[in-house]
């Protein structure tokens, strides 16, 4: 029963997370909150200056990664908030397996979108940039970058996908970042948009600016 419990609190926590990370992202992260304007500081003003969809996206001086990952106290606040529905139906369960199971699944959440954010946007030729799941990751979060309103999960875009903002692909071409790890993410209806995946586009001059 105890096992039960905790692989039922694991497995439901990451679908959970997926719902806690886009309801975060959209409404504190780039929405400003008048008593806690700092994850939209942070986020909206600071990480999305800096990184664009173009050839920014990817660091481009010394010192600018220190924007790519949250503040080092943001992991434990946010395992800990993500975990209070969980604590509760714990105590109605009358064990703490449940809860255990979901702070073990938060906290590897976290953890992996920590992992993938830094290496999207510092890429280093690390084996999981050479797997084909993080290749659709980071195009959808470049799309973010372009679209500040889609895309809003980096981990499992299963809440883009059931709250209707999920994009696949631009609408209009525009100068995207280019890479080993970065698809082609431009409309489909052009010669230049099936080049194989990394190879930089040729250059269009009525292409909108990012």
């Amino acid at each position: 029963m105890q096992l039960a419990l905790f692989v039922v609190g694991f497995f439901s926590a990451i679908v959970y997370g997926s719902f806690f990370e886009w309801a975060l992202h959209r409404f504190l992260m780039h929405k400003r909150i008048p008593f806690f304007p700092y994850p939209f500081k942070a986020h909206a003003l600071v990480h999305h200056r800096l990184f664009k969809a173009d050839f920014t996206y990817h660091v481009q001086r010394p010192g600018d990664e220190a924007d790519i990952p949250m503040a080092w106290w943001n992991g434990p606040a946010l395992v800990a908030v993500a975990s209070l529905p969980f604590a509760a139906a714990s105590a109605w369960a009358g064990s703490v397996w449940l809860v255990g199971g979901a702070a073990l699944a938060i906290a590897a959440y976290y953890g992996a979108y920590e992992y993938l954010h830094w290496c999207m946007h510092k890429p280093r030729d690390r084996r999981v940039e050479r797997a084909g799941l993080f290749f659709r990751l980071n195009g959808h979060h470049l799309l973010h970058h372009r679209y500040m309103g889609k895309n809003f999960n980096v981990v499992l875009p299963l809440a883009d996908l059931c709250l209707r903002t999920l994009l696949a692909r631009s609408p209009v071409r525009f100068a995207q970042a280019t890479g080993p790890s970065v698809p082609n993410v431009q409309p489909l209806h052009t010669t230049e948009d099936r080049h194989p995946p990394g190879r930089p586009l040729a250059h269009c001059p009525t292409a909108p600016t990012p």
